[in-house]
Parts: structure tokens; C-alpha cells; sequence
């Protein structure tokens, strides 16, 4: 299974203000009307595993957003609205129990999405791809997408796209230590 993250950044690194906003989200110019490659993206995976304050936030849209089955990963939500629940499951567990899960169902690429559900599958080194857009604006302060990791991980820069003449959008690839050789593969 392919674990692939999709998300927006400040430049200084934070996905949201303190108290969960991404209002600023909002400034990016799009004379063309775009969806800036979501639509894609969104096409190559076949389920999206979020978590529970990235899904309380979603559900503030004026519009539910996803066509794919999602997953909320969360010990303490106990339910979905009821217009969402043929489109929503509350999945709980570690992230080795939630994947074996999700297996099972034959998810093959999944979207990861929501801060520290990303910090998380990150510090069990899971993530496969990062895509990342940076807006050229400055928070001070917020959520970061990025935390304290208990050791490094490479990626390989695949590609950067500039949107807009405003937004800069990179794909990162995780590299892997060959076990018996101790070399990097791609």
C-alpha cells in the first residue's frame, strides 16, 4: 500500500494558523478557475485516511469535497453526520492495525491527510510522496506540517511547478535503505 500526501504550506512551514484556520488558503490567485492538480492527484488514490480535527474541518465546507471513500482515524469520534455515512468511516487503532484494515477493504494508495496524522505516519516512516504547496506568505505562527522526528528521512525531489507565478508545487519520492547493501533506492 502507497501512502501519498497531498497539502499546502505557509513559507515558514505551517498548514494552519493556532486555532486551526486556513483562511489563507483563500489569497492564491486563479484567474483559470483551477483546482491546481487536486483533481489529478485525487484520481490516483483510492481512499483518503484523515484525521479527526482535518475532518471537523471539512465538514465546515459548503460542500462535501471527496468522492472516494474516507476515513477518519480518531479514538474519540464515535460518529459521522448521517448525509455521510455512506461516504465515511471512523477507523481506530495504531497505524499498522488501520492499514492492515484498509488493506483488507483492497485500498492500494491512500491519501494521508490532516497534521498529525501526516506527523504521525512520518515518524513510522509510512509516507511513500509528498506533494507540497507552498504559498508565499509568511504565518509566524500555527500548525507546522513538520515536528521533531526520531531519525531523518530522505526523499528525492521528482518535480516543481510554479502555479500562477504564485505557488510553488514539489513532489518528493521516499528513498529506502536496501537492507543488505545499506544503498539508497528510488
Amino acid at each position: 500500500m502507497a501512502n501519498y500526501v497531498y497539502i499546502a504550506t505557509s513559507l515558514d512551514g505551517f498548514i494552519a494558523t493556532p486555532d486551526g484556520g486556513i483562511e489563507w488558503l483563500e489569497d492564491a490567485p486563479n484567474p483559470s478557475g483551477g483546482d491546481f492538480g487536486f483533481s489529478e492527484f485525487i484520481s490516483r488514490v483510492d481512499a483518503l485516511l484523515m484525521g479527526r480535527n482535518t475532518f471537523e474541518k471539512v465538514l465546515s465546507f459548503d460542500q462535501w469535497p471527496y468522492s472516494i471513500p474516507v476515513y477518519v482515524l480518531s479514538n474519540t469520534l464515535k460518529s459521522v453526520p448521517d448525509e455521510l455515512k455512506e461516504r465515511v468511516e471512523i477507523i481506530t487503532g495504531n497505524l499498522s492495525v488501520v492499514l492492515s484494515k484498509l488493506s483488507s477493504k483492497n485500498h492500494k494508495d491512500l491519501y494521508i491527510d490532516g497534521g498529525k496524522l501526516i506527523r504521525s505516519f512520518l515518524q513510522e516512516d509510512l509516507i511513500d510522496e509528498l506533494i507540497i504547496t507552498r504559498f508565499p506568505k509568511l504565518l509566524g505562527k500555527g500548525i507546522p506540517l513538520f515536528e521533531d522526528l526520531n531519525e531523518s528521512l530522505e526523499f528525492k525531489h521528482v518535480e516543481t511547478e510554479v502555479i500562477e507565478d504564485y505557488l510553488v508545487k514539489s513532489r518528493y519520492r521516499r528513498t529506502k535503505r536496501c537492507a543488505a547493501a545499506g544503498q539508497l533506492r528510488f
